[in-house]
């Protein structure tokens, strides 16, 4: 009997401990932390993105095992759509990302809590892709990583009428603007102005004959680039045989050139183009340059993260503006960015289209303009930036009138980037406790 009774005993206190174990893990993976964000400028802040490291919750909340992710919500419990991000692409999400909105100098409190579950479900608002042409004409799906050889050339659309690549190379879009680098020896950012919030990059340029420089329902190309810098395309400033010199990124001195895809919405899409062995100069050791670029719902920009590696000495990081048709640049200094920036009529559908370059003061060197010939960049407004150990950083803006009724006057698109400088320049401030 004594027997029995200890077995039950045991059992009992076994099942207490279990049953105590669930309750407390259960507990633990509900409980809820303190999400402070803080707006610190005197201007509202409409989908701002707000991005949380994993190693800053994980400081606050420990270790998040395999399978985990992390809950946000109001103080009405309405869950917010949260993005998460592989940056280092080793299989584990790095950064969880957002898109929230703040009136000037308002404080917000969320709640993050722990889950195995993901709300990441909503309207895509941010998108890149890569597509490859079949053999059939048509092309293929969605790529995560494409690399192509030296001396990739231009398509020549005198003898094919579709290039190797979707609009020649990758595109990257939000709800409001869609953009495209020409991954070929010109190495040239270009433009597509959209007036439809929907994700168009999937389908524009699959069909020949459905031709992009013409005005559509979603909108067209809207920019000549020529061989400026066109929409924040990169060169290197430096001294070759004792002259100043401007140097594109681009041209047949690359050995190879990468895409690889990161993070692709609904709330943001990410990726990087890689730039192996660029011979800069005979003279002078290969150089190494990766550009991580990424785009977020609700804004009228793209953002720009550069590092060169074995940089040669003294050596500066330019982008610029196309400016085959605008008349004059004009900068704003702001306490934390400066900004350079054009308003014409330079469209390609000849109405009123405004660009910009956003720069923080700390990345900031100087403006200035290339000449219109006998240089490797031309017809361009430049902005230099110095190279440290951090990448060198910018926003490329653009406010086509047919988008918003906001760019029909350039007072309102300077205002515009006043108000876009000063978010740049002052972030939100993010505490979890």
């Amino acid at each position: 009997m004594k027997s029995y009774m200890i077995k039950g005993l045991v059992l009992f206190f076994a099942s207490s401990l279990l049953l105590t174990g669930c309750f407390l893990q259960r507990k633990a993976s509900s409980k809820k932390y303190n999400l402070t964000i803080t707006n610190p400028s005197a201007v509202e802040r409409v989908d701002e993105l707000i991005v949380l490291s994993r190693q800053m919750i994980e400081q606050t909340t420990g270790k998040l095992k395999e399978g985990r992710y992390v809950g946000i919500a109001n103080q009405g419990s309405e869950p917010v759509v949260v993005q998460y991000d592989d940056m280092n692409k080793d299989g584990i999400w790095d950064e969880a990302a957002f898109l929230y909105s703040f009136q000037p100098n308002e404080t917000v409190q969320l709640n993050l809590s722990q889950t195995t579950s993901r709300v990441d479900k909503a309207v895509t608002r941010a998108h890149v892709r890569m597509r490859k042409k079949n053999a059939d004409n048509t092309f293929g799906p969605l790529l995560d990583s494409v690399t192509v050889p030296r001396g990739t050339p231009p398509t020549d659309f005198t003898k094919q009428k579709l290039p190797p690549y979707l609009t020649e190379g990758p595109a990257w879009e939000n709800d409001k603007v869609a953009f495209r680098i020409y991954m070929d020896t010109r190495n040239t950012k270009d433009i597509f102005g959209k007036t439809t919030n929907k994700m168009m990059m999937d389908t524009v340029g699959v069909l020949p004959e459905n031709v992009y420089h013409d005005k559509a329902d979603w909108g067209m190309d809207i920019l000549a680039v020529g061989k400026s810098l066109g929409a924040g395309s990169l060169a290197l400033n430096l001294s070759i045989n004792g002259k100043d010199s401007l140097v594109r990124l681009g041209g047949t001195n690359i050995e190879q050139t990468t895409f690889e895809k990161i993070a692709d919405g609904p709330v943001r899409a990410i990726f990087r183009m890689h730039y192996k062995n660029w011979l800069v100069s005979n003279d002078l050791p290969p150089v190494n340059v990766v550009e991580e670029i990424s785009i977020w719902g609700g804004k009228y920009y793209y953002q720009s993260k550069v590092t060169v590696i074995n940089a040669p000495p003294n050596a500066k990081l330019v982008t610029g503006i196309v400016n085959l048709k605008s008349k004059k640049s004009n900068q704003l200094d702001l306490q934390d960015c400066k900004v350079l920036y054009t308003y014409d009529v330079q469209s390609e559908n000849k109405d009123n289209l405004g660009l910009a370059v956003l720069v923080p003061t700390k990345n900031f060197t100087a403006f200035g303009t290339t000449p219109n010939s006998a240089s490797d960049v031309l017809n361009t407004y430049t902005a230099t930036m110095p190279l440290t150990s951090q990448p060198s950083e910018f926003r490329f803006v653009l406010g086509w009138e047919r988008s918003d009724l906001l760019f029909t006057k350039e007072d309102s698109f300077r205002k515009f980037l006043e108000t876009e400088a000063i978010k740049y320049g002052k972030a939100v401030i993010i505490n979890l406790k």
